[in-house]
């Protein structure tokens, strides 16, 4: 293959070849075959400027520019290896399929003779008047579709052949801008999620090789390692693995997967290794069609969004009214029909979704997931926001300072049952206990029975017929009526002032041990909760299981107006409802099996990064592991959104009114005023797809 060297740097070289030398199969094989080769990072081939970008590491520039050299003929023209290689998204040049309908259409119109124009224009109209006609047998008297309709007929009725054609060619441009506009946001929203850029390692014949994402296709072998972000949907075919499903399920804790195990694109390879037969790969994958579908779900679209949509529709039967009014004052077909060229609707419904998919976008970009509009801009609007402590305002990773046993029972023991009991559930105090019999070197293989988590208490089980327990204080001393010591009260009022949260641990009808395990504030929660009052919300409550003293000196450290200790998740769940009684909207963030109630029943659920897995499938929001400094950029998210939702229906309808002014005063023809109309609904679309705010 010739080409000419254009640029070369350390690790990185760019060459040009003949332009249509390649089509876009032979490109995409191209790409695959310099992929393969030993020492190659990366290949870019663009077939329109005619370039390949080659990115390389611990080979010679030569070597690399040998690789591309030696593809000839009898590669590019071999179909059995072009029939491998997965035929790319053709890109369109949006200029040229404007220019080409435009040169479509004055072909016609000066190349054909009148009386046939005339009957292809009638034809022209049947797809706007069946569309029109089906939105009626919907319901849906007063719209878009109608209207467009009704004014090309209304032209076409009156004999003015070319100004038919004209507005059709229009709302056809305008439909094609309005799809390619829609198109990028969600691709925009989609590559936030899943890039498609990435090398990936697929297995060729026994061996290993680096391909770009993008290359991949169905049957390919990927390999996935722990760290890395599987790019496909498929099968695990070798291997085992824990594997992150966050992004797709909103379930936190890890899944194994094993052979047979289906596994999506975006999600983590925590542990192990898979090696994983592609099913779906590209704009084929879950991903994908979930952001397809976003947008389709009622119930989750932003409440700015609903009403642009509500109001778009209310105006269109005014276009109708101003239509009859017009014809009735002029007896003029031409003006009235100018009076449907112009409506509200369209612009409205484009750019209202599209508004929503850059906030979504831009909370991708945070690390955010959520799982629909009305969430991001229900939050803008809260007052009251409710966290929980452990894990959300404190650090997800505590540290166990002191394991203190009583009676006969040691150190070693307590430490040992209690992980033993503590492993089975995805808290950050149970990790902590599990974590720290591990540094131990303690091994606490299962002898105890079936393990039973009671709600917002701790844990219970059973081992050679004696009970045991572990949990809160008021799960230990209340409910099981465990008797407390006066070395126990000693080492309560010891740590009473640390901040340091308790696990009680006892067997039998007597107390084993107290675990201590300290639970530093995170430095983030106090950052956080300051911006947020500075973002208007006026009531920040913490509620916890912890002790009174606990659960004070964290409330002072975060900045917490209100707080309440050893709560209950009905607890949680009472004060959210009575809030909202009050009028008020409420937020509830929190990370364990016993916030999920109350993060059901929140205007808003918000689940942290390393929230046990109801609670992920619970909350409408899924914080990035980064604590809470996320939140008050989310805020502004929803604020932003707001604003310019708004922002944009009064440029809408100012826009659209004065166009319409115009035409009725003749200072504007009819296609002029369409090809306005399309023009500043394609603008304010294309600005509506702007980050809300800058990400890194």
């Amino acid at each position: 293959m010739k080409f000419n060297i254009v640029h070369s740097l350390q690790g990185r070289v760019r060459v040009r070849y003949p332009r249509y030398l390649l089509d876009g199969k032979q490109a995409a094989l191209v790409q695959m075959l310099i992929s393969l080769q030993e020492g190659i990072k990366s290949v870019a081939v663009n077939i329109i400027s005619g370039s390949v970008l080659i990115e390389y590491e611990g080979i010679s520039e030569a070597v690399a520019l040998s690789y591309l050299r030696a593809i000839d003929d009898k590669y590019l023209k071999n179909e059995e290896l072009l029939k491998s290689v997965a035929t790319p998204v053709a890109q369109e040049s949006l200029l040229y399929v404007l220019l080409e309908m435009v040169a479509t259409h004055y072909i016609k119109k000066f190349l054909i003779p009148f009386p046939i124009r005339r009957i292809l224009s009638a034809f022209g109209i049947l797809p706007r008047a069946r569309k029109a006609l089906g939105s009626i047998v919907r319901g849906k008297l007063f719209c878009a579709d109608t209207l467009d309709a009704t004014a090309i007929i209304l032209s076409y009725a009156t004999g003015d052949v070319n100004t038919s054609s004209s507005i059709r060619l229009l709302l056809n441009m305008g439909d094609t801008l309005e799809d390619y506009t829609k198109r990028k946001s969600y691709d925009s929203l989609a590559s936030s999620l899943l890039n498609a850029d990435e090398s990936v390692q697929i297995l060729v014949d026994g061996e290993e090789k680096s391909i770009t994402a993008n290359l991949l296709k169905t049957g390919d072998v990927v390999i996935c390692r722990a760290g890395s972000v599987i790019p496909v949907d498929g099968t695990v075919i070798s291997g085992e693995a824990m594997v992150n499903q966050s992004s797709m399920t909103g379930e936190s804790l890890p899944v194994h997967k094993k052979d047979g195990s289906s596994v999506f694109a975006s999600t983590i390879v925590e542990e192990g290794e898979i090696q994983i037969s592609v099913k779906s790969a590209g704009g084929e994958t879950k991903v994908n069609k979930i952001v397809a579908l976003i947008d389709k779900s009622q119930d989750l679209k932003a409440a700015s969004q609903v009403r642009a949509e509500r109001i778009a529709d209310s105006l269109v039967g005014y276009n109708f009214l101003l239509a009859g009014l017009t014809y009735l004052c002029t007896r003029n077909f031409v003006k009235a029909a100018s009076t449907l060229l112009v409506d509200y609707s369209c612009a409205m419904k484009l750019s209202a979704p599209i508004c929503v998919l850059s906030a979504m976008r831009d909370s991708a970009n945070c690390g955010i997931l959520t799982k629909g509009g009305k969430y991001i801009e229900d939050l803008a609007k809260a007052d009251t926001f409710v966290f929980d402590k452990t894990g959300t305002l404190t650090e997800s990773t505590p540290k166990v300072t002191h394991v203190i046993p009583f009676g006969d029972n040691d150190e070693r023991e307590v430490l040992k049952l209690a992980a033993c009991l503590e492993e089975h559930f995805p808290h950050s105090l149970a990790r902590a206990v599990v974590k720290e019999a591990a540094d131990r070197g303690i091994d606490h293989s299962e002898e105890h029975a079936k393990v039973e988590y009671v709600l917002a208490h701790g844990i219970a089980s059973s081992l050679n017929g004696e009970k045991l327990r572990i949990g809160s204080a008021h799960f230990i001393f209340d409910d099981e009526k465990i008797r407390k010591t006066k070395e126990a009260e000693a080492v309560i009022e010891k740590f009473a002032d640390s901040g340091s949260s308790l696990l009680y641990f006892s067997i039998g009808k007597k107390l084993a041990g107290i675990i201590v395990i300290q639970d530093p504030i995170r430095q983030e929660s106090v950052t956080a909760l300051k911006q947020l009052r500075e973002l208007g919300v006026k009531n920040i409550v913490m509620i916890t299981g912890d002790g009174e003293n606990t659960a004070r000196i964290i409330a002072k450290k975060a900045g917490v107006d209100t707080y309440f200790a050893q709560a209950l998740p009905d607890t949680k769940v009472e004060y959210i409802k009575k809030m909202q009684a009050q009028g008020h909207k409420v937020v509830m963030i929190g990370d364990g099996i016993n916030d999920a109630p109350a993060l059901s029943a929140a205007d808003v659920g918000i689940a942290m990064g390393a929230a046990s897995q109801i609670a992920s499938q619970t909350a409408d929001i899924l914080l990035p592991d980064d604590g809470l400094q996320s939140l008050p950029a989310l805020r502004v998210i929803g604020r932003r959104l707001m604003e310019r939702i708004n922002d944009n229906n009064t440029a809408i309808i100012g826009i659209n009114t004065a166009l319409i002014g115009l035409s009725l005063a003749g200072t504007v023809t009819a296609s002029t005023a369409a090809l306005l109309h399309n023009t500043s609904t394609v603008a304010i679309s294309m600005s509506a797809m702007r980050p809300l705010i800058e990400t890194k």
